[in-house]
C-alpha cells in the first residue's frame, strides 16, 4: 500500500507540506471526518519541524480543507470540500477589484451566453415559470424608474442565477454566483443608470426569457452577450464622465 505522505521536499517545505495534505484530501485518500495523524506522527512522515507543520494546518484550515480541534481527542479533522472554498480566490478578486471591467465583461460574454443557451434547451415547465416569476418582479421594479434601481438590480441577478440554476452545472453555478454576489462593488463606482436604461436592460431580460420559452438557444446565446455587452457600456460611459 502506497504511503499517505512522504518526506518534503527540502528546498520549499512549507508549500510542499500544504499541497500533499491538500491533494490527499481532493484525490479523497483523507475523507470528510477522518483525522490526520497525530503532530508527532505527521511531522516524522513528512520529516519536517512542528513549527513549519503548524503553519502549514493553519494554512489549510484558513482554506476550509481541515478543522483544527483542541483539547483531549482533538486533532485535525477533514472537512468536505464546498463550492465556496472552490470560489474562494475569485470572491476575493472580485471584492478588491483587481479584475478590470473589460475582463469581468469579457468572462461574462462567454459564461452567460452559454448558460443560456443551455437553459434554451434543458428547462422544465417549472423552469420556466420561475423565470416568468422573476421576470415579473424585474418588470414591477423596472417600471418605477431609478427609484427602485437597487431592488431592480437583484432581480436582475436572481434571473442570471436562475438561468445558471436550470444548467444544473455546480461550476457555473458556482462560478456566477460568487460574481454576482460581488459585482456591485463596481455598480458604487461605475453604474449610473436613468429610466431609460432601467427599462433598456428589463427589455434585453425580456427578451432572453423569450428566446428561452421558445427553445431558441442561439438566439439566447446572442441575446445574453448584447445584454452583457450593454451593461458595461454603461459603467464604461461613467467611468469616462468620473476620469
Amino acid at each position: 500500500m502506497e504511503p499517505l505522505f512522504r518526506a518534503t521536499r527540502q528546498n520549499r517545505i512549507f508549500r510542499d507540506v500544504v499541497d500533499q495534505i491538500q491533494d490527499a484530501i481532493i484525490d479523497g485518500r483523507l475523507k470528510t471526518g477522518d483525522k490526520l495523524p497525530a503532530e508527532r506522527e505527521l511531522k516524522d512522515l513528512l520529516k519536517t519541524s512542528r513549527s513549519t507543520l503548524r503553519e502549514a494546518l493553519r494554512v489549510l484550515e484558513q482554506k476550509g480543507l481541515i478543522e483544527i480541534k483542541l483539547g483531549v481527542g482533538g486533532g485535525s479533522v477533514v472537512r468536505s470540500v464546498s463550492p465556496d472554498q472552490v470560489t474562494e480566490s475569485l470572491d476575493l478578486l472580485i471584492r478588491s477589484q483587481k479584475i478590470s471591467l473589460t475582463h469581468l465583461a469579457d468572462f461574462r460574454e462567454g459564461v452567460e451566453g452559454e448558460v443560456v443557451a443551455i437553459a434554451a434547451r434543458t428547462a422544465s415547465d417549472h423552469n420556466l415559470r420561475e423565470l416568468e416569476r422573476l421576470l415579473n418582479k424585474a418588470r414591477t421594479y423596472a417600471e418605477q424608474g431609478p427609484s427602485q434601481l437597487e431592488e431592480f438590480l437583484k432581480a436582475d441577478k436572481d434571473l442570471h442565477l436562475a438561468f445558471a440554476s436550470i444548467t444544473g452545472n455546480l461550476v457555473y453555478i458556482s462560478v456566477l454566483q460568487t460574481i454576482h454576489n460581488n459585482i456591485y462593488r463596481y455598480y458604487d463606482h461605475y453604474l449610473s443608470m436613468k429610466d431609460r436604461e432601467i427599462k433598456e436592460n428589463y427589455q434585453d431580460l425580456k427578451a432572453i426569457v423569450d428566446a428561452v420559452k421558445h427553445r431558441r438557444p442561439e438566439t439566447a446565446r446572442k441575446l445574453a452577450r448584447q445584454h452583457v455587452r450593454r451593461f458595461y457600456e454603461y459603467m464604461y460611459q461613467h467611468q469616462a464622465v468620473l476620469q
